[in-house]
């Protein structure tokens, strides 16, 4: 991951970059035929579509696995979810090179202790400062590209307050990160506190019905966020349509009209493509002699 093509790229741009997220490749496409310049995988989508909540029974192997296969789909930089990098320092060396190997652009990893949950709900514990630190420290000189970027997140807010949040994010951009990420303040001048308090690029968290109460991304622009991520966009959306859609088929037991046809829908995903590339190999006849 060049710096021209990952998060370098990325906080070069001025003003703040939206990041939607998705739990697929087919969400990665969505999002990058939108037109946004990068896509987010997200850890409680990756959890949901393996049938779990995002309560850290996810392991890093189908965290990675998951992100390689929508790095792969897209030309636009994925930033993915890394959870705690999986245990200590040895296990987050592992965790940011099998990230970088399968071409995401930037990971983040957080000072909850493991297994963690979802960043907005109760009963969270974070470990403690030296460890939170020799964490971001081993991710810094794991990576193999100074182009993969590490997005420290702190959960600390809810356990041990705003003000040790805010140590955290500046004692982790000082221990190498690229971007700082405060999660789950709890008030909008909380939320605005955090650029202005941490002494580099900062990433805000959108969850609806979460707990910064924060959803006007031209408003965090102007409060000073380099990046906001999504997480739930397109897998909330995608369970709403699909709750209407069958509610509509079990009620009129008649298949509801669809905007676009199958095939439509495939050549959305390079059928064309692959249907030249094995023309391409049939394309001459073979004689029998």
């Amino acid at each position: 991951m060049s710096e021209s093509s990952g998060l370098g790229a990325l906080l070069a741009a001025p003003g703040m970059t939206i990041v939607p997220g998705a739990y697929d490749a087919i969400g990665a496409r969505l999002i990058e035929e939108a037109g946004f310049a990068a896509a987010y995988m997200t850890g409680a989508g990756t959890a949901l579509a393996r049938g779990y909540p995002d309560l850290g029974l996810i392991t890093m192997t189908e965290m990675v696995e998951n992100a390689g296969t929508m790095a792969r789909a897209i030309g636009i930089p994925l930033i993915a979810d890394a959870d705690t990098g999986f245990g200590n320092e040895l296990n987050v060396t592992r965790c940011v090179r099998e990230y970088e190997a399968r071409g995401v652009a930037a990971i983040h990893i957080e000072d909850q202790v493991m297994p963690k949950r979802c960043g907005h709900l109760d009963g969270k514990e974070v470990v403690s400062r030296q460890e939170f630190l020799a964490k971001v420290r081993a991710a810094v000189a794991a990576r193999r590209h100074p182009g993969f970027g590490i997005i420290a997140r702190t959960d600390a807010r809810a356990v041990l307050g705003f003000d040790e949040a805010v140590w955290r994010a500046n004692a982790a951009l000082d221990a190498g990160a690229d971007m700082a990420f405060v999660e789950a303040t709890q008030t909008l001048d909380e939320a605005a506190s955090v650029p202005r308090l941490v002494a580099g690029p900062c990433v805000l968290n959108v969850v609806p019905g979460g707990r910064t109460p924060l959803s006007d991304l031209g408003e965090a622009e102007s409060m000073g966020y380099r990046m906001a991520i999504l997480p739930a966009l397109v897998f909330m959306a995608t369970i709403d349509a699909a709750d209407a859609v069958l509610a509509t088929l079990r009620r009129t037991r008649v298949s509801p009209p669809r905007e676009q046809n199958i095939t439509q829908m495939f050549r959305r995903f390079d059928a064309d493509r692959w249907d030249a590339l094995r023309s391409r190999f049939l394309g001459e006849d073979v004689t029998t002699p």
